[in-house]
């Protein structure tokens, strides 16, 4: 729900939007929703956002567009281990969900992007997605006499710019929350019926360092909305068969030796909806995901000291997948 908006955050876009901002109401279990003060959300821009997000002339064939690997209908995922782009290209990496995005303190498995505004530029450019220059991006659309309208709406007269398409896109991107789930009315919402005995002794399980290990780094509480640390982890996932990385993850952009193979802690929320897992979507099922924890992830020279085997019982298993299915919420808006 959007009402008139109060305290805002900071952003770092040149663009400036026009109109009455608006507020985004969180559902039960997650914080109030931090908006940027240089690019707050008004009616018009989230409008237009939804409207670039799902067009396909961001792309360089027409073919691509933001809901093709964030489809709402599948937790704004695509459910591919690598998400297709222009000329049926298959990219290295699976498309995290963008639910609850809008807590997120960096972007991409390998933390790319700070913000909001900055994730929604990088896949219009890269050839294997959307393939489209921000050049080219920014002379189709001022051909668009329906877009010439809605962009002067949003931030009044001017040229069209790269930074008003992925400010508009950030707007909307901000509005896609889920929560109201089975462990949010649990504990949150004062109904110990929401959740079933397995999940109960899930989440036991998943809070306890000396057994379950998981809040380590899928930490819980207000400020883990998302049930991620939103720091970067090698857990040895993408390892070939020699025990060589295949994929450098958060090294590519620090340089730094003990990012190898590290990749951001991704959220939990709806994880169930979210398959398949891992930055390579390696593991098909959250059984999958459970078992690989279990057996200490895949050695390598970078694996993260806090990932050990757990030697869980069969039934500890079952428990933690139950209790990962009690974070399943509502689908956000699209």
């Amino acid at each position: 729900m959007l009402g008139l908006v109060m305290g805002l955050a900071s952003c770092s876009s040149p663009a400036r939007v026009v109109g009455n901002a608006v507020a985004i109401e969180a559902p039960l279990g997650l914080p109030p929703v931090p908006l940027p003060a240089d690019n707050p959300p008004t009616a018009d821009s989230i409008a237009l956002g939804r409207k670039l997000f799902f067009d396909v002339r961001l792309s360089g064939d027409d073919t691509v567009s933001c809901a093709t690997c964030h489809n709402p209908q599948l937790s704004f995922t695509d459910a591919l281990a690598g998400s297709r782009g222009i000329g049926k290209k298959i990219g290295r990496r699976n498309a995290p969900t963008i639910l609850n995005a809008v807590y997120y303190s960096s972007f991409f498995w390998d933390g790319r992007a700070p913000t909001l505004e900055e994730q929604a530029g990088f896949p219009i450019s890269n050839p294997d997605e959307m393939g489209q220059s921000h050049d080219l991006s920014i002379k189709k659309f001022e051909k668009i006499p329906e877009y010439k309208k809605e962009f002067e709406l949003v931030y009044g007269p001017g040229r069209l710019t790269i930074e008003k398409i992925e400010i508009a896109i950030a707007s909307y991107e901000r509005t896609l929350l889920s929560g109201d789930s089975a462990f949010d009315r649990y504990m949150y919402g004062g109904d110990k019926a929401a959740m079933s005995e397995a999940a109960i002794r899930g989440l036991r399980l998943f809070t306890d360092k000396g057994k379950g290990n998981c809040v380590t780094c899928h930490a819980i509480g207000e400020k883990s909305a998302t049930f991620s640390d939103g720091k970067f982890h090698n857990l040895g996932a993408g390892v070939n068969s020699k025990g060589e990385l295949t994929d450098l993850g958060r090294y590519e952009q620090t340089k730094v030796d003990a990012d190898r193979g590290a990749f951001r802690t991704p959220d939990l929320r709806n994880v169930a909806k979210t398959a398949p897992y891992m930055h390579d979507g390696s593991l098909k099922t959250l059984k999958d995901v459970v078992d690989f924890y279990d057996g200490g992830g895949t050695s390598n020279p970078h694996l993260d000291k806090e990932i050990k085997e757990l030697k869980l019982s069969e039934r500890d298993r079952e428990d933690l997948v139950a209790f990962l299915e009690s974070l399943t919420g509502g689908k956000g808006r699209n």
